[in-house]
């Protein structure tokens, strides 16, 4: 959908934060130095190129100039290189270590980060440090402090960073027009919004242990474990941790609740949060996989150390919570049917990435005035004219380099959204109601759950701003 644009505005505004602490890396790969990438096209690297890191990486391919990339596996670093030298007939220089990668690629402007989740804030705070832009898979943070220390360096460093929630850029811009329809009023003014993300998924081979417990074994010699282990605790190697399954352990993601659940509930905070509503209260029920919720809960309090803990995924399988806004809206959180369900007193829609249904919508679609009015006011939250094309999140980044301004999927706004996920997460590890002060960035008196804030980190990977 392209919508008849002004020209693009900024709307949000500037980012916030608080302080750091977390990983770094070592061992490279190759170091072959080619000629300098042509000037018109900004020079890019790939960090993280298995699964949807391939993908955004090959996005950035096409806009800019793919200069190198790196992986933890040699094998899917090497993969991908091969694929863009036969795209672009240029070679793309190999690395497992992305500091080495920064030190080297000295024409090096931006990168992208499709590593699993606990890499993805000292990544991306090392490469606004050595004075790139970044482009960074979703969910950002792996934890609430995490979303304070990223946005910190954002307002420190001044790079352009976009978040992968590609629901605000793509889809036929049908979720930025269920979000305008929303803040025009014509659903009315008090709203509450069903985010349904779908349960954790399993992908183990035993069906009689669908979630573990799980065999160790011998790293794949193309993996360097301990690398891909990063701040979290040190473990034997388990295939079960890697390639998708990472989700499923809170070590390195927060399972279904984060991974799927911050596209939806991303979009819910565009629409009903207003420029600064936060999440502060969180309540509801869940199951987790294979670990009980107590043990889980010491695990990740550090009473419990991570050899005792069963080699199994630990996350929440099915989940239903109640989170409050401080603009006194609602969102529920459940694991249903994959749509986002926005109501008020006057109407209801639903939304996916399939379809935008409801009377609203298709009283808009009716009235010529209306359906402009709507198609002005998405261009007014968008910031300017909407990208066309299955590259519209990624042009969106490239543009804002050029252009100085702020993305679609900014971190303030996405740690706001992301934020109301943790509340989720840590909700259902208290097995109770969690009430969270935004501007103290804590539970108030409430130990465990303050507890969960944070996760503990290896000590050589701390990070600081």
């Amino acid at each position: 959908m392209r919508s008849r644009a002004l020209h693009r505005r900024e709307f949000l505004g500037a980012s916030m934060g608080l302080a750091v602490t977390g990983m770094a890396v070592p061992l490279i790969v190759t170091r072959a130095h080619g000629a300098e990438p042509p000037s018109d096209k900004i020079p890019v690297a790939a960090i993280g190129v298995g699964g949807r890191g391939s993908g955004i990486g090959a996005q950035a391919a096409q806009l800019g100039e793919m200069v190198a990339c790196c992986d933890v596996d040699l094998k899917a670093a090497q993969r991908f290189a091969e694929n863009v030298e036969k795209k672009s007939g240029r070679k793309c220089r190999v690395y497992s270590d992305y500091r080495e990668m920064f030190s080297q690629e000295k024409s090096l402007d931006a990168v992208t980060i499709g590593t699993p989740d606990h890499w993805h804030v000292k990544i991306a705070v090392e490469a606004m440090k050595a004075g790139k832009h970044v482009y960074s898979e979703k969910p950002l943070t792996l934890t609430i402090e995490e979303g304070a220390l990223v946005q910190r360096a954002v307002a420190k460093y001044q790079k352009t960073f976009q978040v992968g929630t590609q629901q605000r850029s793509e889809f036929e811009a049908r979720f930025l027009k269920a979000v305008a329809i929303a803040r025009s009023g014509r659903l009315g003014q008090r709203l509450t919004a069903v985010s349904s993300v779908g349960k954790a998924a399993s992908r183990s081979k035993d069906p009689d242990k669908p979630f573990g417990p799980f065999e160790t074994s011998t790293p794949p010699a193309e993996l360097n474990w301990d690398l891909w282990l990063g701040p979290a605790p040190q473990v034997p190697f388990c295939n079960e941790r890697i390639g998708w399954n990472f989700r499923w352990w809170f070590e390195y993601s927060g399972g279904q609740v984060t991974d799927w659940g911050v596209h939806h509930t991303d979009i819910a905070f565009w629409a009903l949060a207003g420029p600064d509503g936060q999440a502060v209260e969180a309540e509801g029920t869940g199951k987790f996989m294979a670990v009980d919720r107590e043990l889980v809960l010491a695990f990740l309090l550090g009473k419990v150390p991570a050899a005792e803990m069963p080699v199994a995924w630990n996350v929440a399988h099915e989940f239903d919570v109640d989170i409050r806004l401080s603009t006194g809206n609602t969102i529920k959180l459940i694991s249903g049917p994959n749509e986002l369900l926005i109501e008020g007193e006057e109407g209801r829609i639903r939304v996916n990435r399939g379809s935008l249904t409801g009377k609203p919508v298709e009283d808009v679609d009716a009235d010529p005035k209306a359906k402009q009015e709507i198609a002005d006011l998405m261009v007014q939250i968008y910031g300017g004219e909407l990208p066309v094309g299955g590259l519209g999140h990624m042009q969106n980044f490239f543009d804002c380099i050029k252009s100085g301004q702020q993305p679609v999927a900014n971190v303030r706004d996405h740690v706001r959204a992301v934020n109301a996920c943790h509340l989720a997460n840590i909700a259902l590890l208290a097995g109770r109601k969690v009430t969270f002060d935004p501007a103290a960035g804590n539970f108030g008196g409430d130990a465990e759950a303050n507890g969960l804030i944070q996760r503990a980190r290896r000590a050589e990977y701390e990070i600081t701003v």
